[in-house]
């Protein structure tokens, strides 16, 4: 917390010598969080057959599929703004219902809104899997600065050609990953995200709420959840338990994935 408050103090002087200048290739708002400029955050190549073959709308030409990802991003932006929110967590019943999928593709459709960048954060500590949808190697990440001595700028990345997002990977899973979250050091880190930049949304892909703890220790850190389930797997049942779960934080809507077309 004392190297990212050091940050923060840093960035202001350099903000109060500088102001008035700009960096051609800057954009302070996409910045990493503890760090001055965005010159820190490493850019990296992503694989464009990896974001065909797993339905990454970066890589996809307008079609019905990615409409639905732009209605879902007009009413999340809409209920974050009714409320002041910039912190949303994606979460899902259980395994298998695309809720990393869909945190993915909701963060890239937030980041091509002329208004707004995007955090898009893999607190899928359990597993980190959120690199491997865009065709990233598997690198440092979230988990890597809540257990040791790491700054946030030798982690965030931004995707190659998609601009206005940054990831925070989520480092080498975790058995107390449960822990880590419900952390003061990672609600600390919340925090800083939150008043650092207020405009910016902050996207967490969150283990299932079933079977797991993570998203209900998680969860008070946010504004707001988003429930991703599926037709044809998830159950009546786990929505209600799952929603009721979940009722530490407010729930900003439902996501129904793999629906049948015309439904």
């Amino acid at each position: 917390m004392e190297r990212i408050k050091q940050a923060l103090e840093k960035a202001r002087q350099e903000r109060q010598a500088h102001q008035g200048t700009a960096a051609p290739s800057a954009e302070p708002s996409a910045a990493a969080p503890d760090s001055p400029g965005q010159t820190v955050t490493q850019q990296v190549a992503v694989d464009s057959k990896a974001l065909r073959d797993n339905k990454i709308i970066a890589s996809l030409e307008p079609n019905a599929f990615t409409d639905a990802y732009n209605l879902l991003r007009t009413q999340v932006l809409q209920r974050c703004k009714e409320n002041s929110w910039n912190t949303l967590a994606v979460t899902s019943t259980g395994e298998h219902e695309g809720k990393t999928l869909t945190a993915i593709n909701l963060a890239i459709s937030i980041a091509r809104e002329i208004d707004h960048t995007v955090l898009l954060v893999d607190a899928n500590m359990r597993h980190p899997w959120m690199l491997e949808h865009l065709g990233i190697a598997h690198r440092k990440g979230l988990s890597d600065y809540l257990t040791g001595d790491v700054s946030l700028g030798e982690l965030l990345i931004r995707p190659e050609n998609i601009e206005h997002l940054v990831i925070l990977p989520g480092g080498q899973p975790l058995t107390n990953s449960a822990e880590m979250l419900n952390s003061p050091k990672m609600g600390q880190l919340v925090g800083e995200m939150k008043a650092r930049y207020p405009d910016r949304v902050i996207i967490f892909d969150l283990p299932p709420v079933l079977g797991y703890s993570d998203a209900l220790a998680f969860a008070p850190h946010v504004d707001a959840a988003l429930l991703v389930v599926s037709e044809g797997i998830t159950q009546k049942q786990d929505i209600k338990k799952a929603v009721d779960l979940l009722s530490v934080t407010n729930i900003v809507g439902t996501v129904l994935n793999m629906a049948e077309a015309g439904r």
